[in-house]
């Protein structure tokens, strides 16, 4: 066979001789091709015989009417998983090296016979139309805090005409933290979007009771939200991430900008959590500099905000029990005794609690995760406890009065050198003063004692971390009497006399 280079040669030569012999010559092919082609009036493509047989034996003929029977039946299985089993049988006749051709006999079946694929149809959003709102989990970072793992997420908001984000570090994905997330993006802004697109998040959507498995509905504080910024809210259908792509792709493209920028850095320790968010907004604002040209196009489409923001903490009222605990969102937290019997006032935040008495502010403590957990500060029972020791050993919230393992071993070790009751006594009289003069003063201390051979005592600790000022013996301030001076310059006199 002929290539179409020499074909179209062949053809122009002969066009212009009319010769055979010399068109063939010069189009470097045999005569008799040259007349072939010259007769037929084909090229070489239209003259090709179609290559129906094989040269070799099939070694899938034995697998491949069970195999595409099985494909019909599940189109989810896998080729690998197919190759496997039947590489597997006795008798299949399959070798290990038969890989790629079953590889390529199953791609060629899905693409003639298969099943119909889900198409993704590209979506044209209009500038200030849409704001897309997802949350991404944060811990693949690495990022520390003075040494210890941030445990985070980041609440990631993103306008898919512009691409212009913005990332608030959350811990959950919680209302709470939809709404700091939202209101930080919109301040950034300083515009409103038409539309919020969220997934169906238990933060912003329910199951409805009457219709279960129907579309869910909107959370009623949610809807409180949207309406506070004029947004109408959207979801996208369930299990389908790519209907708000730009912020699920964004998700990732965000996350490997941190981590780069993090290793520019050379260091994923930051000395407090505010240093880490300063640093995750100058990334941000890195980010966001070549897009500015296009936001300005959406800002110009977008809203004002109103006037004022909504607060970010769900307000409680609980009731101070005898046990010195107060609940709020099925959560136990201890509060000083001193309260018991009054009703407070709680800023739950997303990540902390606020507490008040009237409108005085008493102090913050960190909000407790999961189920029906407990947050109590050793420090609000310790004095109720030292006027009650028998009460400790069958306390329900007792794991909270070891502020660490070494405070566990301590205590371990006192109701072993010292008996059940003595030890229990000693052991919160350690917890009194680590209430005195914090934890961190303490623990080192107490980390010396038990690596002592002999016993010791809570006043042994007490001794080193605060010993007892020492009094200072105030002496009366001596004023000299002239008249002794007097005296003794006049006997000094007569002496030299």
């Amino acid at each position: 066979m002929i290539t179409n280079q020499q074909y179209r040669r062949l053809m122009n030569e002969y066009a212009k001789t009319g010769n055979v012999t010399i068109s063939a010559l010069k189009a470097d092919v045999d005569r008799q091709t040259a007349r072939k082609y010259l007769q037929a009036a084909q090229g070489p493509q239209q003259l090709q015989a179609q290559h129906t047989w094989r040269t070799r034996s099939d070694p899938l003929e034995k697998v491949w009417p069970e195999v595409s029977a099985m494909l019909r039946d599940a189109p989810e299985l896998e080729a690998r998983t197919l190759f496997d089993y039947f590489l597997g049988r006795p008798g299949s006749g399959l070798e290990p090296r038969h890989l790629r051709t079953f590889f390529r006999r199953v791609r060629h079946w899905r693409a003639t016979e298969g099943p119909e694929r889900e198409v993704f149809f590209a979506q044209e959003h209009p500038p200030g139309a849409l704001l897309q709102l997802d949350w991404t989990h944060a811990r693949e970072l690495g990022v520390t805090i003075q040494g210890e793992p941030l445990d985070h997420l980041f609440c990631h908001c993103v306008l898919p005409y512009s691409n212009w984000e913005w990332a608030t570090r959350c811990l959950s994905e919680s209302f709470l933290s939809l709404v700091a997330g939202l209101q930080a993006a919109l301040a950034q802004l300083g515009k409103c979007p038409l539309h919020l697109v969220t997934d169906n998040s238990s933060a912003t959507t329910h199951e409805l009771e009457a219709l279960p498995g129907r579309p869910r509905g909107y959370n009623s504080d949610y809807l409180e939200l949207c309406t506070h910024y004029d947004l109408t809210p959207l979801t996208i259908n369930v299990a389908c991430p790519h209907e708000q792509g730009d912020v699920e792709s964004g998700n990732r493209h965000w996350k490997r900008r941190l981590e780069q920028h993090l290793l520019l850095r050379g260091s994923r320790d930051f000395a407090s959590v505010e240093a880490y968010d300063r640093f995750v907004v100058e990334v941000l604002r890195a980010a966001n500099a070549p897009r500015h040209p296009r936001l300005a196009e959406e800002l110009a489409c977008m809203r004002a905000l109103p006037a004022t923001r909504l607060a970010e903490y769900r307000e409680y009222a609980p009731v101070v029990s005898s046990q010195s605990l107060i609940r709020v969102q099925r959560h136990t937290y201890s509060v000083p005794s001193r309260l018991i019997g009054h009703t407070l006032r709680v800023e739950l935040y997303e990540a902390e609690l606020k507490v008040f008495l009237g409108r005085e502010y008493l102090f913050t403590v960190p909000r407790v995760r999961g189920q029906r957990g407990h947050g109590v500060d050793f420090r609000h029972v310790i004095g109720p406890l030292l006027r009650k020791p028998g009460a400790f050993l069958q306390y329900r919230h007792r794991e909270a009065l070891y502020p660490s393992p070494t405070f566990r071993a301590g205590y371990d070790r006192l109701v072993a050198d010292h008996g059940e009751r003595p030890g229990v006594i000693e052991y919160l009289q350690v917890l009194k003063l680590a209430a005195e003069e914090t934890v961190e003063r303490v623990e080192p201390v107490l980390q010396a004692h038990l690596l002592r051979a002999g016993k010791w005592r809570a006043s042994h600790l007490r001794d080193q971390v605060a010993p007892p000022e020492r009094k200072v013996v105030e002496l009366a301030a001596l004023t000299p009497a002239l008249e002794v001076y007097d005296t003794l310059l006049g006997k000094e006199v007569a002496h030299g006399g």
